[in-house]
């Protein structure tokens, strides 16, 4: 459908207000409503276009320059990370970078990108899950890359321990907070959140084993209409995926990507690596149930965006977790995945297109190509 589709749903409940003490806090579902009204719905602009192979990531920098990235999923796959000039695919920050080929050595080179972010700063980070074709961790080869728009270098690489990112661990989508000095990336395999201090290096994983990083199994995650199955027939379930800072830097807000509960902790308790798992696990906040999305991104007021997979919209979240549809596409919002804000104040969103993916569909490719960077106006 266009993006001019007019929709109105109500959604009502009860919730639960927030504890005082630092137990924690389960809100129940949340009363919102989901509409599009008449006049209001911004236009979908098309940014960039790639027919080439499968993205999943978008960034933008001062002055709107665009970064995208290209995860080696398919059979498919020449650059990694990549900026716009003029239309066309610039890999960057050097074609060295993006020339890995399997059985080399994955330590300098991007293996499999995942997301790519900017910060307030003035850097590009490059999260390098190195699970080719979402599989094992090659040849420990995961890292992050911190790199200064200023002169395109490269500042810093950081890797972690084996207890930290093992073979078995996809680090997926990262947010970073300058002011404290930390990171934090959703592990999407087997749930997790690896909180890096990125002043010294160190890192941990926590919330492994946590309900709140886990996706249901009960939820029927359906973005085609009927359940999503592997090709070996088993239901796609993946856990712990987007991820968002507030503008404070006090929480952080994740969720599984298959099913439709969203979570957030604070992260004064993620920043002290003394916090115990336990107190952990009691200060994480239930949020209740709002929409599937891959990605998502808070804005400086305190609205969350979300990109609902399985209606093809993009959704509003405001900070009384009100939740509105602010534009609905079948033909272009086709797996919404990743989000950045210009200066501007326009949405850049990334398509992926992960449910025509030959995964699930008997090796066949779905694909509508190109594969495109859309943003909107908020």
């Amino acid at each position: 459908m266009k993006s001019t589709y007019l929709m109105a749903i109500a959604i009502s409940s009860a919730m639960l207000s927030a504890c005082n003490n630092g137990s924690s806090t389960k809100l129940k579902e949340t009363v919102r409503a989901v509409e599009i009204a008449a006049g209001q719905t911004p236009q979908l602009e098309e940014v960039f276009a790639d027919s080439t192979y499968q993205l999943t990531g978008v960034a933008v920098a001062e002055g709107n320059r665009i970064f995208v990235n290209y995860p080696y999923w398919l059979d498919t796959h020449s650059y990694s990370v990549v900026e716009v000039k003029n239309g066309k695919s610039v890999p960057y920050p050097d074609a060295k970078w993006n020339s890995f080929k399997k059985g080399e050595d994955g330590q300098n080179k991007f293996v499999c990108v995942q997301a790519v972010v900017t910060d307030e700063k003035g850097f590009l980070w490059v999260v390098d899950a190195a699970g080719i074709g979402l599989g094992k961790v090659y040849q420990n080869s995961s890292k992050v890359l911190k790199i200064n728009l200023s002169n395109n270098e490269i500042e810093k690489v950081y890797r972690f321990p084996e207890n930290v990112v093992n073979e078995d661990v996809y680090i997926n989508d990262i947010r970073v907070d300058n002011d404290n000095g930390f990171a934090y990336l959703t592990n999407s395999n087997t749930g997790g959140i690896v909180v890096l201090n990125i002043n010294s290096g160190t890192s941990r994983l926590v919330l492994g084993n946590a309900t709140s990083v886990k996706a249901d199994p009960n939820y029927h995650f359906s973005p085609l209409g009927t359940e999503l199955k592997k090709g070996d027939g088993s239901l796609l379930k993946v856990n712990s995926d987007g991820i968002a800072l507030t503008p404070d830097n006090q929480y952080l807000y994740y969720k599984p990507l298959t099913d439709n509960r969203l979570y957030r902790i604070k992260t004064d308790l993620l920043r002290d690596f003394k916090t115990t798992e336990t107190i952990l696990n009691k200060s994480v906040e239930d949020l209740g149930k709002f929409i599937t999305t891959d990605g998502m991104i808070f804005d400086n007021k305190g609205n969350l965006y979300l990109g609902d997979l399985e209606h093809n919209s993009i959704v509003k979240i405001t900070p009384d977790l009100k939740m509105q549809t602010i534009v609905k596409d079948d033909e272009q919002l086709i797996w919404p995945d990743s989000y950045s804000i210009s200066e501007d104040g326009y949405l850049y969103i990334s398509n992926s297109q992960i449910q025509l993916m030959p995964w699930f569909h008997e090796g066949k490719e779905k694909f509508r190509k190109p594969f495109k960077i859309l943003r909107i106006k908020i």
